[in-house]
């Protein structure tokens, strides 16, 4: 009896900066309400510093009505989700940007999404510098890789993929994070997640 192989799932691209707070929302549940729709997501750590620096941009930084708003809004958003919150008190974080070297060592390889939900543990619920050697250290052991990923993430192939991917979202005209990307269309912030699934589903 011949059986029909299944069908490869649709892909949607997802910006992501470990150091922007609404990405803690998408870390938790982008992965699981994607391939609930049929969907997989390629992760694509990037370096939303550079460009904000680039774009002379502060979003929340000397802002405290702002980001007084940011963090509620964050944290009734977990609440809606179910997702485990604290406010942490650094912000912003991982000024070596470490942690996001790591995610997309962690993105070729296939474990970034669990890695991003350990690392943004490790921020808001330890509130500690996910980018900090010795958190970043822990984050792994608890995910169980080798010591060595750490200095993986360091080597130039990684370094130009990162480079490669904040210049993808330079040319988007990305200005934040997270961000869902299909054939040219962005869908800023965790809040678009069901828009950019229902998008990628009719092309």
């Amino acid at each position: 009896m011949m059986t029909t192989a299944p069908a490869p799932a649709r892909r949607l691209d997802c910006y992501i900066f470990v150091g922007s707070t609404y990405s803690f929302l998408t870390a938790h549940r982008a992965a699981a309400f994607a391939a609930a729709h049929g969907v997989a997501l390629d992760w694509k750590p990037f370096s939303l510093r550079t460009l904000l620096r680039e774009q002379d941009s502060t979003p929340f930084l000397g802002r405290p009505a702002k980001t007084a708003y940011m963090w509620r809004d964050i944290e009734r958003r977990a609440a809606r989700f179910g997702i485990p919150f604290a406010r942490p008190s650094r912000y912003p974080v991982d000024s070596a940007q470490r942690a996001n070297r790591v995610a997309t060592l962690a993105a070729r390889e296939g474990w970034c999404a669990e890695f991003l939900r350990e690392t943004y543990r490790t921020w808001f619920l330890e509130d500690r510098d996910p980018g900090d050697p010795q958190a970043l250290a822990e984050t792994l052991r608890r995910l169980g890789c080798p010591e060595a990923v750490a200095a993986r993430a360091d080597a130039p192939d990684i370094a130009a993929q990162f480079t490669a991917n904040t210049d993808a979202a330079r040319a988007l005209g990305i200005f934040g994070a997270p961000n869902f990307v299909c054939d040219g269309e962005v869908f800023w912030g965790d809040d678009r997640l069901e828009d950019a699934i229902a998008w990628r589903l009719r092309t």
